[in-house]
């Protein structure tokens, strides 16, 4: 039996919140959308993923997975396009049976699969789902008007399993009548007066919907993971002819900072509290400056390896915070910069990166203009 599975990932997960698209979400330092599919291959011999080609390329990148299409404007357009691709595929490829899933369920258990795949062997379709447990009620201009009964009330889930070509047939009828908007395949098959199997689903199949999301979908396809907290902190003085490099942007100043590397003092600071909350020491033990080739190195170099460490610890950046300490130049004007710089840097979300200056009131030699100074903190989470 040739079965075959779309992963759907052409949504902009507006409710998520953030301006990445829900199902690439890192999700134990892998993108959601890939959990979903390594989940899905065992079960399939051909799988389709339908949305953004480099955006999936990138997220799929290494799994036996076919080329990424575009998607439509809606959830029913996507999949009849790649149901049309699968169509297309040459006769010993097409599929009987066909696994519609959502890119933003990252946990399907093996077993749901399962469920879902040996009931298509009495029906044409069947579906996941999870009896609703609360009470249900109808509201009208925030005031309760019902209670509505829920014993016969499900939570649909994916993936969802149909016959190939009655599916393949259903939607293209949706799309000549122009009856679009089904939020799920076994709608269609409703519509036509099909028969649809439910088998239990299940609670942890969570679709991403909102950041809270996350949290639980972590607890559950994660190691437990420990906070540590690790503290940094540099000093170089100024010195004529050298550029001034702050956090890994070039700020216009009369003089730089003297160093063995380009004396980036805010990145050092911040590779030292990373390293810090590892406890792998600090700067020096992985970037000696009695070692040539760091003379006059770019400190963005630095700062990756410490977000390598992390990742090869199987560890997650939840903040960092940088504060530059000088009277001269004025910070506020490239800290924005600053801080996309470091989180482009540490491959984070520019939400967990701070950047922000003070003075000493021209007290110590900062206050006398002869240097700059630099303090951070950040905080992992690691096994």
């Amino acid at each position: 039996m040739r079965i075959a599975a779309l992963l759907l990932a052409a949504g902009n997960g507006r409710r998520y919140g953030t301006g990445t698209p829900k199902q690439f979400v890192a999700l134990g330092r892998r993108p959601v959308i890939r959990h979903a599919a390594e989940a899905l291959l065992p079960h399939v011999s051909y799988l389709q993923p339908v949305g953004d080609a480099g955006l999936l390329a990138d997220a799929l990148h290494g799994l036996s997975v076919a080329e990424a299409i575009p998607g439509g404007s809606t959830r029913q357009e996507s999949v009849l396009i790649g149901l049309e691709a699968l169509a297309a595929l040459p006769v010993h490829l097409r599929p009987e049976l066909v696994l519609v899933h959502d890119g933003a369920r990252p946990y399907v258990p093996a077993s749901l699969i399962e469920r879902v795949i040996a009931a298509l062997a009495t029906h044409v379709g069947a579906i996941p789902g999870v009896a609703v447990a609360d009470t249900l009620k109808r509201a009208r201009d925030g005031a309760v008007v019902e209670t509505v009964r829920r014993d016969e009330l499900f939570r649909a889930q994916t993936p969802q399993g149909f016959r190939f070509d009655l599916l393949l047939d259903l939607h293209r009828a949706a799309a000549r009548s122009s009856a679009l908007g089904a939020t799920d395949d076994s709608a269609l098959l409703e519509q036509a007066g099909h028969l649809v199997a439910l088998v239990a689903g299940s609670e942890d199949n969570i679709k991403l919907t909102y950041e809270e999301d996350l949290m639980r979908l972590e607890r559950l396809i994660g190691p437990a993971l420990l906070p540590r907290t690790g503290s940094g902190f540099d000093v170089h003085a100024f010195e004529a002819g050298r550029p001034l490099i702050l956090c890994g942007i070039t700020v216009p100043f009369e003089r730089g900072l003297a160093g063995h590397s380009d004396a980036d003092v805010g990145i050092h600071a911040l590779c030292d509290a990373i390293y810090g909350a590892l406890a792998e020491g600090d700067i020096g033990r992985h970037f000696p400056p009695s070692e040539n080739t760091w003379k006059d190195a770019d400190s963005a170099r630095f700062l990756v390896h410490a977000g390598e460490r992390i990742a090869a610890r199987g560890g997650v950046l939840v903040n960092a915070d940088v504060t530059l300490i000088c009277e001269r130049p004025k910070i506020g004007p490239y800290s924005e910069v600053m801080r996309q710089r470091l989180a482009d840097l540490l491959k984070v979300e520019i939400g967990r990166i701070s950047v922000k200056a003070t003075t000493t009131e021209r007290l110590g030699f900062t206050g006398r203009g002869e240097g700059i100074a630099a303090q951070a903190s950040a905080t992992v989470l690691v096994p």
